[in-house]
């Protein structure tokens, strides 16, 4: 009965992990099709993106260094990372990157909209999937939880100051805000609402899907 046990707990592990790592690579993928549309992008991606440009270096580089760096933040709010935030931090980066390499010159508006929408829709089942797997937030939602436990602000008014500042400074650093930055706020929380009931795992929500709002 015992080896019965542990097999299908190890079968749920691995079912997790690929739930996890898949969702990770998504979100990427998704993350540079989003930005290859050229409408705009989400706040943290607009901030990216100026970065990126003012450094000369590439856009996922700057995801996995900027992910790094809010993750220090963490340490004075005591709060503790996760596999999932961990790998968040070096996954998205890397498949934004390699997405971006093999993508092809794209000028077309209807072409770039239905890319847009496209992007959306696998962001949010991307989310709903590494979200789902309950192995820890991203370092960015982390940010967000721990700032609420520590001093009792509402989440909602902590991801709207917070995004709001990294979409100012995105943006005078050159970052491309448009009708994408506007479809993926207005978007992003229904659809992953929609999605995340179907990976969600049976065990507790993550603190990722409460800084989002989506906490059941």
């Amino acid at each position: 009965m015992m080896g019965v046990f542990a097999i299908h707990t190890e079968v749920f592990m691995v079912r997790r992990l690929l739930q996890l790592y898949i969702g990770l690579v998504l979100y990427g993928v998704s993350t540079a099709l989003f930005v290859h549309a050229n409408l705009g992008a989400d706040p943290w991606d607009v901030f990216h993106l100026g970065v990126a440009k003012q450094l000369n270096i590439s856009f996922g580089t700057v995801i996995i260094a900027t992910g790094a760096a809010v993750l220090l933040l963490w340490i004075p709010l005591r709060q503790m990372p996760g596999l999932g935030t961990i790998s968040n931090v070096i996954v998205l980066g890397l498949a934004a990157d390699a997405t971006l390499a093999v993508l092809p010159p794209l000028e077309s508006l209807p072409a770039r909209s239905l890319l847009l929408a496209g992007a959306v829709v696998m962001n949010a089942i991307a989310t709903g999937m590494y979200i789902g797997a309950g192995f820890g937030p991203g370092p960015r939602d982390g940010l967000m939880t721990g700032l609420h436990a520590r001093t009792g602000w509402s989440l909602r008014g902590i991801r709207t100051a917070i995004e709001v500042s990294v979409l100012l400074i995105g943006w005078l650093l050159g970052g491309k805000v448009g009708v994408g930055t506007v479809v993926y706020a207005f978007a992003i929380g229904p659809l992953i609402q929609l999605f995340l009931p179907w990976f969600r795992q049976p065990r507790a929500v993550s603190t990722a899907a409460k800084s989002r709002g989506l906490a059941s």
